[in-house]
């Protein structure tokens, strides 16, 4: 087991903060893409998270032939009809800073009451075998848009995101708490049982 390790495809250091944590206790080392040295433009195409996420995953196992995770999450809000979906990270183009996507966010929901806030993040993970065997997990929390940004402890949409069971957003969570409900938290740790059965 020792010698195993598996390559996450993403470059992002807030996300590889979470992954390593929740994986922490599967003795396998957890590197990113980044961390060794594969740096090739995937063109995300797929019409879901999951597709997005095995096109992804699909992509880097060519170039190193281990075990790869992939992930692919997005903000879903109801009242603007999904948006941004699977274009969150290229919603009003990929170079935008978060704070100014946040604030289209909330202004285009400006007047709308709390029960018409409603919002989801969804998270997909796909594995990629060296065999060629791939599997998908996914995850999903419940929440709505709150009217202003709130928190520093996360990236993204987080800081936008309100949890009512805890009476604050993602961002004002602490990584335990974060970790404990998120939607990227639930998809690795269902993708962790299936890694453990399988290796």
């Amino acid at each position: 087991m020792a010698d195993k390790r598996i390559v996450f495809a993403t470059g992002n250091t807030g996300k590889m903060k979470e992954i390593r944590e929740i994986l922490s206790d599967l003795e396998l080392e957890v590197v990113s893409m980044k961390e060794i040295g594969i740096d090739i433009p995937i063109e995300e195409d797929g019409t879901t998270f999951e597709e997005n996420a095995l096109i992804k995953a699909r992509a880097v196992s060519r170039q190193c032939g281990e075990i790869v995770l992939a992930d692919d999450s997005g903000l879903e809000v109801d009242y603007l009809n999904g948006e941004p979906g699977i274009y969150s990270a290229r919603y009003m183009g990929e170079e935008t800073p978060y704070s100014i996507k946040n604030a289209n966010i909330i202004g285009r929901l400006e007047g709308i009451p709390d029960e018409k806030r409603t919002a989801r993040f969804v998270c997909a993970i796909a594995a990629v075998f060296p065999d060629g065997q791939e599997m998908v997990t996914s995850g999903e929390i419940e929440g709505r848009i709150d009217y202003e940004e709130k928190g520093k402890n996360g990236f993204g949409y987080d800081p936008i995101f309100y949890v009512p069971e805890f009476g604050k957003t993602t961002a004002e969570l602490s990584d335990e708490e974060k970790n404990s409900i998120s939607h990227r938290g639930k998809a690795l740790r269902r993708m962790k049982e299936k890694l453990r059965a399988r290796i």
